[in-house]
């Protein structure tokens, strides 16, 4: 690993357009935008232990990282923003505070939210007992500590001994994590690719499942066949859990309850916490609370 940090806290600041970020394999590149004359570059076929972390900062405006994929396994640990990971078939979300789990292999794109801070580790596939699937993970301040001390280690300091001792307690932490799924299903089904693009840019949009059928030009039996079949829901459930994910995005950066629920279109506050509410068990404010 190489990285071009600011020295007086060991982090990556992502910006655009002049500087790069890195992420290839030795030959290959794929890149993320930065303003930085440096760049921080990550030669998966090049890690000098089993695990290996980096600190990323970006500023006013958010960052992404196009698909891409690498044998080494990848968690996404959100100290401020969002992130949010596409993969095939799929749309996660990491947790404020949390981390979000890509198993080496998978194909996925990555984007930071703006004022965003996260660290990315990176795992050797047969390092930990780790998901073979993506999935969110509670990340524990021991863990958060480790992830942090080794993503501030200068270049070369992964193989000392005692980094190597951390290496073991970390990935004995990792595997001992908390998972679940919040994720949004995704297809790339051209008309339904139009539908959840727009979604996607304008949450709040109420359009009728009738009335997006009509744009698209099909009745409005096959649209919601082509969800069902496509995504494994009903279209008003893929949208409420489209809403729900964005919600907990923005949640999560720092909107208030009566934000996001105007944001998303809701008639009330209430409505909103009522559905909030039955999808994850818990009002907003006390799923808030316990990820503090």
């Amino acid at each position: 690993m190489r990285n071009a940090t600011d020295e007086s806290s060991g982090d990556a600041r992502i910006r655009m357009p002049a500087g790069r970020l890195n992420m290839r394999k030795s030959g290959q590149d794929e890149r993320l935008g930065t303003h930085r004359q440096g760049a921080w570059t990550f030669e998966f076929d090049k890690m000098e232990a089993r695990v290996a972390a980096v600190r990323i900062r970006t500023e006013a405006l958010a960052e992404g990282l196009p698909a891409h994929q690498h044998p080494q396994g990848q968690l996404a640990m959100v100290l401020r923003g969002t992130v949010t990971c596409e993969v095939p078939g799929a749309l996660w979300m990491a947790p404020l505070h949390g981390g979000l789990w890509i198993p080496g292999g998978v194909p996925h794109s990555l984007r930071v939210s703006a004022e965003g801070n996260v660290c990315f580790l990176f795992v050797e596939d047969a390092a930990a007992a780790m998901p073979q699937t993506c999935c969110s993970l509670s990340v524990s301040p021991l863990l958060r500590e480790l992830i942090l001390y080794l993503a501030a280690l200068p270049e070369g300091a992964q193989r000392e001994p005692q980094a190597l001792r951390l290496h073991a307690v970390l990935l004995d932490q990792l595997a001992r994590m908390p998972t679940e799924a919040m994720h949004l299903p995704v297809s790339e089904e051209p008309r339904l690719r139009r539908l959840i693009d727009a979604l996607m840019r304008d949450p709040a949009d109420r359009t009728t499942a009738a009335q997006w059928a009509s744009r698209l030009a099909m009745s409005e039996r096959t649209l919601t066949r082509l969800v069902q079949l496509e995504t494994g829901m009903s279209f008003g459930r893929w949208s409420q859990r489209l809403r729900l994910i964005v919600a907990l995005q923005w949640l999560t950066s720092g909107l208030s309850v009566q934000q996001v629920a105007h944001g998303l279109g809701y008639d009330s506050v209430s409505a909103f916490i009522a559905m909030f509410r039955k999808a994850m068990g818990q009002p907003p404010a006390r799923y808030l609370a316990r990820r503090r």
